[in-house]
Parts: C-alpha cells; structure tokens; sequence
C-alpha cells in the first residue's frame, strides 16, 4: 500500500521512533540495524565487513553510508498490501527515494543533537569526534534538502508520542489518498 522513508540527521530519533511504530505493530525497519545499509569505500565500491568503532581520521572521507537499492526494492514488494516504515539515513538517499511513496525527516537543533549524541545507548556514531563533526555539519542542511524535495518535516525535538503521531498522521494522509483514487472511502 504505502512505503515511508523516515530519514534525518543522526540522534533526530529515527531508530526510537521505528522502535515505538514496531511496538504498536506497524512494519517498521531500521536501516542500519536490518541489513538496508553498508559501509562502501568511495574509490572501489567495496563494502566494509567490519568497521572500526570509533571510525579513525579519514575515514568519512573513504568510505560512505549507502543504501542498497535491491533491498529497498524488496521491500515494496513486501509491502503492496500494508504500510511500511523504513527509518534510517543514508548518503546514496537519492538512489532509492523513487521507491518511496512518502518521505518523512526527522529534524532537530544542534543543542538536541550533541545531548542526544554523547547520550545516546543503542550506538556510539557521534561521539568520535570526526563522526560529531559530520553530525554538526549535516544537521542544518536536512530541513531545507528535504523540504526541496516535498518531506514532511518534523521537530523530532517534540515529546516522543507527538513526533510518532506526526508520522503516522503522514502515512494516514497516504492511505486516505490511495483509497480516495480507487474509489473507496478514505475515511474506513
């Protein structure tokens, strides 16, 4: 029925918010976390198995956070029948976001974003200092690139249950409208 791509800045609060949609049992999957992206070398396009944590200096430099396209395809068409929320970032967006019916970022301010970086439990990404500069130097630029590109965009610095309503409203919007073009009801 419907795919979102629920992206932002590292620390907006993707991963919670797909981990809060999963526990009200939508589809929700995590990109990094479910196998949708990898770490690719920018010169042989070679994928890195094993990653170092704290990545060293340079490293953002060689190697890039990439989606897989063949796995976001998949996707759509795991779900033609059902809403799906595929919640993640990733340098090579604009491989994939045709495959998207909406698109939803996350956006924050930069004293969120480095409280919720050095804070953080379910990853370390943003508290090497390298990784918080990369965090720092994307994180103004998420509103506007994906306004540009007609997101909904939402102050994922908000209370946790009003950010996942925003999401959810967002794909409500979709479904309605896909009923809407087949005839039926939006409203059931």
């Amino acid at each position: 029925m419907a795919l979102v791509w629920v992206t932002g800045n590292s620390g907006a609060g993707k991963s919670t918010v797909g981990g809060v949609l999963r526990a009200r049992g939508h589809v929700a999957l995590d990109a990094d976390e479910d196998g949708f992206s990898r770490w690719i070398d920018r010169a042989t396009g070679e994928v890195v198995v094993d990653p170092p944590d704290p990545v060293p200096a340079g490293w953002l430099d060689r190697y890039r956070w990439a989606i897989l396209r063949e796995r976001v395809e998949a996707l759509v068409e795991e779900s033609r029948c059902r809403v799906a929320f595929l919640c993640g970032s990733a340098e090579n967006e604009a491989d994939v976001r045709d495959l998207f019916d909406r698109t939803v970022c996350l956006v924050i301010d930069e004293d969120t974003l480095r409280h919720r970086l050095a804070t953080r439990t379910t990853n370390t990404f943003g508290r090497h200092p390298e990784e918080l500069a990369a965090a720092l130097k994307w994180n103004p630029l998420m509103r506007s690139l994906h306004e540009s590109r007609g997101a909904t965009v939402i102050d994922a610095s908000r209370p946790l249950a009003e950010v996942v309503g925003r999401v959810l409203d967002a794909a409500q919007e979709l479904t309605a409208a896909a009923r809407a073009a087949q005839g039926e009801d939006p409203a059931t």
